[in-house]
């Protein structure tokens, strides 16, 4: 029998009516109208693609939205003026730089990160925000990985107990997934390139997450049968063609659940950046929105 498939589109519609709901609550009883702003360097089309459907998603549930585009040709110093300006602005709550950067100021990405005030960081990938979220802290936590709890969540998964393993140790999901599942009470191993007995270890998993980008590396002889299996990776095979780091048509067929890839976990991201821009309300005036 094939695995429940995990479709993006559902959980996403479910994420951004709960937004919908805090960003009238904002309006309403704060007075305060949610606003975020993405800056994008140059002329990526890759980039430009996604900063267009977040300016949009924002629109749809009434978060004012502002994109600064930089030229190709800006310095460190200038971008991290413009980040200084939106620090300081309060009608701005949420701040997010596009990645990848241009070349000449992309070795200094990290520096250019943590520049933004972390309770403006929508991203969450301050290292403040990180700390928080290693100590279990209230925090701005990276959207993928948050958005995965999400809709294991709204698809009624329960994660207490289960043994959970995450293949991909990446800060952007590999590291803060593992946070998230062990705050859930999961039971966690992280797996890595230099992993022994790989599959040994993934047949035991209730939950497994594939965040590695290869393509379908996870195979059916990797699932324990009823698992719940996560594929966070998006690798282009062909020019039209996208896949992710799941054989998915085998796995289904062992698997309890899955998320197919397209139309998956990817749909969830921009849900969560506008979550973030909710919860970043949250932080900064110390409020519940509900």
């Amino acid at each position: 029998m094939s695995a429940q498939i995990l479709e993006g589109n559902v959980y996403a519609a479910q994420i951004k009516a709960e937004v919908k709901a805090k960003v009238q609550i904002a309006k309403d009883t704060y007075k305060i109208i949610p606003g975020l702003t993405v800056i994008i360097v140059g002329e990526n089309p890759a980039s430009k693609v996604y900063v267009n459907n977040k300016h949009k998603a924002c629109e749809e549930l009434g978060i004012s939205s502002e994109v600064v585009s930089l030229p190709e040709t800006t310095t460190k110093e200038e971008l991290l003026s413009e980040i200084d300006k939106l620090n300081k602005n309060t009608a701005v709550h949420g701040i997010l730089v596009q990645l990848p950067l241009p070349q000449q100021i992309s070795d200094y990405e990290a520096e250019i990160l943590e520049a933004i005030d972390p309770k403006k960081d929508v991203d969450g990938f301050h290292p403040v925000n990180v700390g928080r979220l290693g100590i279990g802290k209230d925090s701005l936590v990276p959207c993928t990985p948050h958005g995965c709890i999400k809709m294991l969540e709204f698809a009624g998964i329960s994660i207490e107990g289960k043994k959970a393993v995450i293949i991909g140790r990446s800060n952007i999901v590999g590291k803060p997934m593992f946070h998230l599942l062990l705050a859930k009470n999961a039971t966690v191993t992280v797996c890595h390139s230099r992993t022994k007995d790989l599959a040994d270890i993934t047949r035991e998993a209730d939950i497994l997450v594939a965040a590695i980008g290869k393509p379908r590396f996870v195979t059916s002889e990797m699932v324990k049968p009823g698992a719940v299996v996560i594929d966070v990776g998006i690798n282009r095979i062909a020019e039209k063609k996208l896949v992710g780091d799941v054989d998915f048509d085998a796995v289904k067929e062992v698997a309890g659940a899955i998320t197919p890839v397209p139309g998956g976990v990817g749909k969830l991201t921009i849900a969560m950046l506008l979550y973030n821009t909710l919860k970043a309300i949250e932080l900064q005036y110390n409020i519940n929105l509900g």
